[in-house]
């Protein structure tokens, strides 16, 4: 046996908010790999619920990479959620009927952003908020409460409103060498076998596996 079952909703039944996301999403516009997981003692099932404004008419998408691990209380906010500002008024007349449907602006002139996409091995604290279209790099840890409106480097930290990065985890060395490395992508086997190295504060233990 090597480590839970990646297609198991609760991968250990002594911890019954931790769900792994990937097996409870029912659109096909939030894509989630391997072992990520949402914990949340209220509703652990109900990660999509937690990704607002994601209309299919717009067609962005939510990409979340392998063996992240999601605080409660995140919320991925969609481009759905953007108003027309190019007009004296920004709000949504068309949504609300009556005859103001023929108000409905232009896709070119919504400040869409495209797909919001989260790496792997990503940290997120609780109640974090992430807006339309911001991308976040592997191995990066994102503190509690914050709000990220712009893209975070890879295995950085970053906390705060607006969310900011406030220092590396590693050398620039280091971090590329783990970029190419890309851990995530190993078998479960290998993995197991090397879970010393990845969990170990003796960095050097990585760079011995062969």
């Amino acid at each position: 046996m090597f480590g839970p079952d990646p297609h198991a909703i609760y991968p250990n039944e002594n911890i019954p908010s931790v769900c792994y996301v990937k097996n409870t999403i029912t659109r096909p516009t939030i894509l989630v790999g391997d072992y990520t997981y949402y914990d949340d003692s209220v509703d652990p099932e109900g990660f999509e619920r937690h990704v607002t404004h994601h209309y299919d008419f717009i067609g962005d998408r939510l990409i979340i990479g392998k063996f992240c691990a999601i605080g409660k209380g995140v919320e991925f906010i969609m481009n759905g959620a953007n108003h027309q500002m190019c007009g004296v008024s920004t709000y949504p007349f068309n949504i609300m009927g009556g005859g103001w449907e023929a108000s409905a602006p232009s896709m070119e002139d919504l400040p869409l952003k495209g797909d919001t996409v989260v790496g792997n091995d990503v940290w997120f604290g609780q109640n974090v908020t992430i807006l339309p279209g911001v991308h976040i790099g592997d191995g990066a840890i994102i503190g509690a409460n914050s709000v990220v409106g712009r893209d975070i480097p890879p295995y950085s930290v970053a906390v705060g409103n607006p969310c900011r990065v406030v220092r590396m985890r590693f050398d620039r060395e280091l971090i590329e060498y783990l970029l190419d490395l890309k851990w995530w992508d190993w078998p479960a086997e290998k993995i197991t076998e090397n879970l010393e190295a990845l969990t170990s504060g003796d960095l050097s233990k990585i760079r011995a596996i062969e």
